[in-house]
């Protein structure tokens, strides 16, 4: 085997072993309903920090009718969107800990507080970890076809031999666009430039007008440009190939050994919710990911369920934190804003 063509500093290797968690094992679900008490007994909010129509929202309204049926009331969508997912997130953690306001949102609870020192809570302290619910096979690497690089290498090389100059697609700091690509620059020692965005939409329509060289995009919007001939898919972020898009390689596939960076889906409560209440709607997440219909749709959208449990959860949601850190002081110390 031949060895990596990219440079690795201890950095790179720091934070991907941050973000490449352990394998993550769903637990089967067991009744005890009574130790919760009659919860649920009045509808049940769910809070998405972000526009509907985008990943989080899409993942959970695959999710909300059966948890309405197997918890007996209604599990009611509540998009509030804006400033990057912070002011949704900051009025779940201002709610009573009752278990009738819940969060559903990204990777990006964790890691945008590294990047924004005015977000007003703490990822960690303000909220009651409830489960790890899905995740998806990494964000696709596009470029615009007129981009003269068909892999990642072609991609690198180019990178190399112009410092500075090819640019990424930002949607937003601690996103699932802006993580993968500072650690695919820490791993191989490029220079490329991040230009921001204020949205998904927005980044992929400058990338296919050709104005931004290169976007980390959910797999399912990869898909839909790359099979119209608009966009090229270089590799994708997570450590599997997808059935969507087959014929894409991962980044580990092509050389960077160890690269893992997948964006994720879980639930929160505020803080100081009742370890009961937590595990019973824990075991109904657990429940509902493995039901064949809601596997088949996760499947479509590059999703597989998780389920993992609280107290593991709370463990990964601190790792990512950390991870995240370790990029924003790595900016930081290069004097990048």
């Amino acid at each position: 085997m031949k060895p990596s063509p990219f440079r690795r500093d201890r950095l790179a290797y720091a934070i991907l072993g941050l973000l490449s968690a352990t394998t993550l094992l769903s637990t089967p679900i067991t009744a005890d309903a009574q130790s919760a008490g009659a919860y649920p007994t009045r509808p049940i909010r769910v809070v998405v920090p972000s526009p509907a129509g985008g990943p989080p929202d899409l993942t959970l309204r695959i999710l909300t009718p059966k948890l309405s049926t197997l918890l007996g009331q209604p599990v009611v969508v509540e998009n509030r969107g804006g400033a990057g997912g912070v002011v949704g997130t900051a009025y779940v953690a201002r709610q009573p800990n009752d278990g009738y306001t819940w969060l559903f949102t990204t990777a990006s609870h964790a890691n945008t507080p590294p990047f924004n020192e005015n977000v007003p809570f703490n990822p960690i302290k303000d909220f009651t970890h409830v489960t790890l619910a899905v995740q998806n096979f990494g964000q696709a690497l596009v470029v615009p076809v007129s981009l003269k690089v068909n892999n990642l290498k072609e991609l690198i090389d180019l990178a190399k031999q112009n410092p500075g100059k090819l640019t990424y697609a930002n949607a937003g700091l601690g996103t699932a666009s802006h993580i993968p690509a500072e650690v695919m620059k820490a791993m191989t020692g490029t220079d490329i430039l991040s230009v921001m965005y204020k949205g998904i939409a927005e980044a992929t329509n400058d990338l296919l007008a050709a104005r931004i060289d290169m976007f980390f995009v959910g797999t399912q919007i990869a898909a839909q440009h790359v099979k119209s001939g608009r966009l090229r898919a270089l590799g994708l972020t997570g450590a599997k190939r997808w059935q969507g898009l087959p014929e894409v390689p991962t980044l580990q596939e092509q050389g960077l050994a160890g690269y893992n960076v997948v964006n994720w889906f879980g639930a929160w409560l505020p803080a100081g919710a009742q370890p009961a209440l937590v595990d019973r709607i824990h075991q109904a997440f657990a429940q509902v990911i493995k039901e064949p219909d809601v596997i088949a749709q996760f499947e479509k959208l590059g999703l597989e369920g998780v389920a993992l449990p609280p107290a593991e959860f709370a463990r990964f949601v601190e790792r990512e934190a950390q991870a995240a850190q370790a990029i924003a002081d790595r900016i930081k110390a290069a004097g990048a804003k």
